[in-house]
């Protein structure tokens, strides 16, 4: 019977670890590349606001941050550094400075969604119609999988 009940714990352990490894590496097996450094770079010439992102934030850790530079402009949103590798990220624009889940929640509604981030070294998102970007001040990396922190940056 301890035998049985070892190796049922053995295992599952084993097996939540396998789960977690999974959920951790399977965005980063299936990501799509990211665009080439020149794709990034030309966009970025033509941003109207660009805001610098580091893994020092408050709602930041180990397994969520993102570092490099983000640029604005009214038709484009550009990375160009590098993330955290996680599932379901989302771009969203606010009109204040958060820098940790318990600080987005409640104004995420007000948030305005700008696209799903799928690649973790560097990526272009086209700015959807009706949005003004000049109209926030905050440019937000979101897991909305887990509802965690990724990383921030104040553009203006």
């Amino acid at each position: 019977m301890k035998r049985v009940l070892g190796l049922l714990i053995t295992h599952g352990i084993a097996g939540a670890i396998g789960f977690a490894l999974g959920i951790y590496l399977l965005p980063i097996l299936t990501a799509p590349p990211s665009p080439d450094a020149a794709a990034l770079e030309a966009e970025a010439a033509n941003a109207s606001f660009t805001t610098e992102l580091t893994r020092d934030l408050r709602g930041s850790d180990r397994l969520h941050w993102g570092e490099g530079t983000i640029s604005l402009s009214d038709r484009m949103i550009v990375h160009e550094g590098a993330l955290s590798p996680g599932p379901d990220f989302k771009l969203y624009l606010t009109d204040r400075f958060v820098e940790h889940e318990d600080e987005f929640e409640p104004i995420k509604a007000q948030a305005v969604w700008i696209g799903d981030v799928k690649s973790f070294g560097g990526f272009l998102l086209e700015v959807p119609e009706g949005v003004d970007v000049s109209a926030y001040t905050t440019v937000l990396i979101w897991c909305e999988a887990f509802g965690e922190f990724i990383t921030a940056g104040q553009y203006r």
